[in-house]
């Protein structure tokens, strides 16, 4: 639930203790034709700053099948799609946008309208039809996790999926587009960088230094990351995952996920993102994800207030109670 209260000022504080110790810095790098050169005063580029995926928010998953390989629409195509999403934004509650009662949909002014529009066909961009390669027969074999959209049974909290319990939405769950909450905020120094996500308000601290990954028992909802400066981009290596979260919202994956994701400053307004999916447990092959990031000078991260307001798990479980013989 996204609330007008600002994002808690002990995460915050918690960021910037983490960050203010000066160590030693990581070399800069020599940046590629076509990235900014912008640096911070210890020489790495400056990534710092609020973004969001606003503009992708309605660019699909994967791409439509008729597109082929074809990544971006062309001027008619766009003007189709706009107008498609104008008009189902005025569908959205027959009592109007601000239907108090509407228990479905968030309240109309809770929704972002993507500026800066993207006009990809699809978020996914390898393998290059944009569709998720095929599951392996170990992955197809293997049920879905636990949601609030499953038949039930639900006997208690675990019967639910992370997201439903207001936990987590895992690494790309939190900064893929959505209908709201699409903020990202990067702060840096020479020993960290700091992804703060406004989707379920989690804080990445990301070692820049070349150490191990913490030991194989070891295993959290967003794993375990190194990053590293590579051709002016930040390069973030993640492993020890959980088999908790997923990737898309309904895909599960194993414990042996990696993932590969790439931040490059194109411009001072355009930060482009992507992250390779290398599952080999659940997908034939690696996978990749890659939309841009537009600078945002006044928006604000507000607080992700979810627990407060969710009333799902309490009312699913009572009227499963009442459903019992």
């Amino acid at each position: 639930m996204k609330s007008i209260v600002r994002w808690g000022t002990t995460a915050v504080a918690v960021a910037v203790l983490c960050l203010s110790a000066v160590g030693g810095g990581t070399a800069a790098n020599q940046v590629s034709t076509g990235i900014a050169s912008r640096r911070t005063p210890w020489g790495d580029p400056d990534l710092q700053g609020t973004w969001t995926s606003d503009g992708s928010i309605r660019v699909p998953f994967e791409r439509a099948r008729a597109l082929g390989e074809r990544q971006f629409l062309t001027d008619e195509e766009f003007a189709t799609r706009e107008e498609r999403t104008r008009r189902q934004a005025l569908a959205v509650s027959p009592s109007g946008p601000e239907d108090p009662e509407c228990a479905v949909n968030p309240p109309q002014h809770w929704l972002e309208q993507g500026r800066r529009t993207s006009r990809q066909t699809s978020l996914v961009v390898d393998p290059r039809d944009g569709r998720i390669p095929s599951k392996t027969a170990e992955a197809q074999q293997r049920k879905s996790g636990p949601s609030s959209f499953n038949d039930g049974p639900f006997d208690g909290p675990e019967d639910f999926s992370l997201y439903d319990r207001c936990i987590t939405r895992g690494v790309t769950g939190s900064i893929l587009p959505h209908q709201y909450g699409n903020g990202t905020e990067i702060i840096q120094n020479r020993e960290y960088v700091a992804i703060r996500y406004e989707m379920i308000h989690e804080t990445r601290l990301i070692p820049l230094e070349r150490r191990a990954h913490v030991g194989e028992k070891i295993r959290m909802y967003m794993g375990d990351s190194r990053g590293r400066w590579e051709n002016g981009a930040l390069v973030v290596e993640t492993s020890n995952f959980s088999d908790k979260t997923n990737i898309t919202g309904g895909v599960r994956h194993t414990r042996s996920l990696r993932l590969t994701e790439r931040f490059t400053r194109l411009d001072d307004e355009t930060l482009q993102y992507e992250v390779t999916i290398d599952d080999p447990q659940t997908w034939v092959r690696p996978w990749r994800l890659s939309f841009p990031l537009a600078r945002e000078t006044n928006y604000q991260l507000f607080e992700y207030a979810c627990h407060e307001g969710n009333r799902a798990l309490p009312n699913i479980l009572s009227a499963s109670r009442l459903e019992e013989p």
